[in-house]
């Protein structure tokens, strides 16, 4: 029975081309209401590409990319975040000379009306709306659970709290799609079930949630459905289970014939 909740993202038919480089090829998924869905792939398999393309880094070079049913073109990548799409990166980038709730609260300043006139003369428009600011950036730290350290800096993180307090800043955006890119690099077992915890939470706060990962067990152990890719195609989607007994996908990971594999 098909899904009936609506399409946040369409990926339709994406190409795009660095020079004589097919990156992607006709790609095509959409990411549903409410799931989460992980993008996975052998090394050089096209998904930080494709994730560049979601979140306005790249352009395609055929094909369309619609969020809500807006297409969305070469819409400049404040507009895609303020539009409602939120991502996080393979290498931390956070303030770290800032505190752990400024960097949090630099996130909730992407939806700000507040105009320079407000800020200089601390309106009542401004303080109401930096109060909210503050109440939305420690609600995050709590559902992160890091709402100890707020004011620490964000150097003096440990490496997986840098990471949580990086998800933090993205939800802060008030995000109708939030992109994981990597999460878990760098973890130690212990840290990816606790990163598993994490996005089981974002998501039951409302959140729908792209993961781009390359652990596998963390990705099954996570997601709603699958898309997979190698050489810049769509070769899988399905369940984690579907997944994990598709012959395509086991040729993919372990470089052997699919015939073999099945």
């Amino acid at each position: 029975m098909s899904d009936p909740r609506p399409a946040v993202l369409e990926v339709d038919n994406v190409t795009i081309k660095f020079g004589g480089l097919t990156a992607l090829n006709e790609v095509t998924f959409d990411i549903r209401e409410g799931e989460i869905l992980g993008l996975i792939g052998p090394n050089g398999a096209g998904k930080t590409t494709c994730f560049n393309v979601m979140t306005g880094v790249y352009q395609a070079t055929s094909g369309q990319v619609r969020f809500g049913g807006k297409p969305l073109g070469r819409m400049r990548r404040h507009k895609i975040t303020q539009l409602g799409i939120a991502r996080t990166f393979q290498n931390i980038r956070l303030f770290k000379s800032m505190s752990v709730l400024e960097n949090v609260m630099v996130g909730a300043d992407a939806h700000s009306r507040v105009g320079i006139f407000d800020a200089l003369f601390r309106t009542p428009r401004h303080r109401r709306t930096e109060a909210e600011a503050l109440a939305r950036a420690t609600d995050l730290l709590e559902v992160v659970g890091i709402k100890a350290d707020h004011d620490e800096l964000a150097s003096n993180l440990s490496y997986g709290d840098q990471r949580r307090l990086e998800i933090a800043r993205a939800m802060a955006t008030g995000p109708k799609l939030l992109c994981l890119d990597e999460p878990a690099a760098g973890f130690n077992p212990a840290e990816k079930l606790k990163l598993m915890e994490l996005i089981r939470k974002v998501r039951d706060e409302g959140y729908t949630v792209l993961l781009i990962e390359h652990d596998m067990r963390l990705v099954m152990g996570v997601t709603d459905r699958i898309v997979v890719l190698e050489f810049g195609q769509k070769i899988a989607e399905g369940t984690p289970a579907e997944i994990r007994d598709n012959p395509a996908v086991i040729a993919a990971y372990l470089g052997v014939d699919e015939d073999d594999a099945s």
